[in-house]
């Protein structure tokens, strides 16, 4: 394990600016001594959803090399920065409800429950009166639509009718876009998630408009598809060689590292402490 003490002294480069898009600010943030990176996007209007092919929002990514190690002091290090993420977006004494998506017993998709069950939650507390934080924390893990034959937007949708939550944090894995942002990354964004679109399983969006309040989505990259590979490895010239020569099964597979059941683990406590720091705040 790195020595950290050794870059105490290292200075945090923070950066903001216009981009050439029009509609569009970036924000970057580089803590040198932890090697952690925060670049935040602003998309202001039609003409930056139109640039990026987004809506309207804020889309935060946190960065490291190190995220699915066993560092300990690390982890602790990019909670801190998720929790800090996290405190400017949701409401002050808010009721929050964590959505934890995916299929628990597939380990790549397993990051939403798994950070769910590591949560503290509140809400019963808070009920009984024998708990007297300012938020209120209550969370679920809906499975998919194969285990219960029900949209996970109605079930959210219908449990927030029921417990009225200020805010949603919804948690999910991802598929990368890149093998550099594997199981580094974490992204935040203000505008909601549409689960199962990174693999090509589309299900129906949660978002503020589908489940009736604001919507943080919370995701890691845990698999990549072999084009997103081959983008990595290869010109333009020589993946469509490649594409001819490859079946159409084997284009549309996506694949994950070895250690993901570890990273998994290691990630989804990450994730999970910096949402119980969201108790503390006064």
């Amino acid at each position: 394990m790195q020595n950290r003490t050794d870059l105490a002294l290292e200075l945090k480069e923070e950066k903001e600016e216009e981009s050439p898009l029009s509609g569009v600010a970036v924000k970057t943030r580089i803590d040198t001594a932890n090697h952690i990176k925060e670049t935040k996007i602003f998309i202001k209007n039609k003409q930056g959803e139109k640039a990026l092919g987004k809506p309207k929002g804020q889309y935060i990514t946190i960065e490291t090399k190190n995220l699915a190690q066993n560092d300990g002091g690390f982890h602790k290090e990019m909670s801190e920065a998720l929790f800090l993420n996290l405190k400017e977006m949701i409401p002050k004494d808010g009721k929050i409800l964590v959505a934890g998506l995916g299929n628990a017993d597939v380990t790549a998709d397993s990051l939403g429950p798994r950070v769910v069950n590591n949560l503290y939650i509140t809400r019963h507390l808070k009920k009984a009166g024998v708990l007297h934080s300012p938020v209120e924390l209550s969370a679920i893990a809906p499975g998919v639509m194969a285990q219960t034959g029900i949209e996970t937007s109605e079930i959210i949708g219908a449990l927030v009718k029921a417990i009225k939550p200020d805010i949603l944090i919804a948690i999910d894995a991802l598929a990368a876009r890149s093998s550099s942002r594997l199981n580094r990354t974490i992204q935040i964004s203000d505008t909601g998630i549409a689960p199962g679109s990174g693999v090509g399983n589309h299900r129906n969006e949660i978002t503020e408009h589908t489940v009736g309040i604001p919507v943080l989505a919370v995701g890691v990259p845990t698999v990549i598809s072999v084009p997103a590979i081959m983008n990595d490895l290869l010109d333009e010239e020589e993946q469509e060689k490649a594409i001819q020569k490859l079946d159409s099964e084997f284009i549309s597979m996506h694949v994950t590292p070895k250690n993901i059941d570890e990273s998994m683990k290691r990630i989804s406590f990450t994730i999970s402490e910096g949402i119980n720091h969201l108790l503390h705040i006064s």
